[in-house]
């Protein structure tokens, strides 16, 4: 019978592998995707699968030929960019009140937003579709990044309020002996104690934004399409193409899986922060 430490040694071993499997099967699909842009579609059709074939840049370099990627990239970066600030401008004021001028509606509020989420996308499309071409903001940037922004917002303002409320008070209390207004509060002792969690809620909200779909496709044409809608534009009434879809989508997901790489620490720790005290 095996002893206690063999007992651990042998579970701490097994959580190892699940968790090698888990992350494998998670990745499997990016990897699968990336494999079938370097194919022909021939190839990328081919039952079984054909794991052993010649790579061809061919489908990235029709892509680029017939394509102005560079123009759904600045949308998408434009976009990203600007509903994450525009959301950061209101989320942090929001979550400062909640968190340091709390009311007997506070709870109430913050579980409201939260319930905004659980709305189908497709229920305020007719509204917002209808208001926006009375606008006259259709296929704007403009539009997409106000919609982008309000639609992260009830989860923006819930992390950042997670981060202040975890604040000591004191703290605030002694800048405002030193006669330090509400605005130098936030910006010379709340935002710098809190970088970390606005770090990691500004690298969500573009995450987000980033990977947003629904309205891009459909409050958007050209002008102000973004990688998403190149993506979607692959899709034809011939059926789909493979490998072509698959190096497009790897284009599209790029940028934003490197930005995830480098900032997975600080976007972990921001995720976390608060859970266990």
């Amino acid at each position: 019978m095996p002893t206690l430490k063999q007992r651990r040694r042998m579970a701490g071993i097994a959580r190892v592998a699940g968790s090698w499997l888990v992350a494998l099967i998670v990745f499997f699909p990016i990897l699968w995707m990336v494999l079938t842009s370097f194919k022909t579609e021939l190839q990328a059709f081919s039952m079984p699968p054909d794991f052993f074939f010649g790579p061809t840049l061919e489908n990235y370099r029709e892509i680029l030929e017939r394509t102005d990627y560079l123009h759904y990239a600045w949308n998408s970066i434009a976009i990203s960019g600007g509903a994450t600030l525009l959301g950061m401008v209101l989320a942090v004021p929001a979550a400062y009140s909640f968190a340091f001028h709390p009311s007997t509606r506070t709870r109430g509020t913050l579980m409201w937003m939260l319930s905004t989420k659980m709305l189908p996308s497709v229920g305020a499309l007719v509204p917002i579709y209808l208001l926006s071409r009375n606008l006259g903001l259709l296929d704007s940037r403009i539009l997409l990044i106000t919609v982008f922004a309000f639609v992260n917002l009830p989860i923006m303002v819930w992390m950042i309020y997670t981060y202040f409320r975890d604040i000591p008070k004191d703290i605030l209390e002694a800048a405002r002996m030193d006669g330090a207004t509400t605005t130098q509060e936030m910006i010379r002792v709340l935002l710098p104690v809190s970088r970390g969690g606005l770090a990691s809620t500004a690298l969500l909200s573009l995450i987000l934004s980033w990977n947003e779909a629904f309205w891009s496709l459909n409050l958007t044409t050209t002008h102000a399409a973004p990688l998403s809608a190149l993506v979607a534009s692959f899709a034809s009434p011939q059926g789909l193409f493979w490998a072509r879809l698959s190096a497009v989508s790897t284009l599209a997901c790029a940028p934003i899986l490197v930005l995830g790489w480098f900032s997975q620490k600080q976007l972990v720790r921001g995720l976390t922060f608060g859970a266990v005290k």
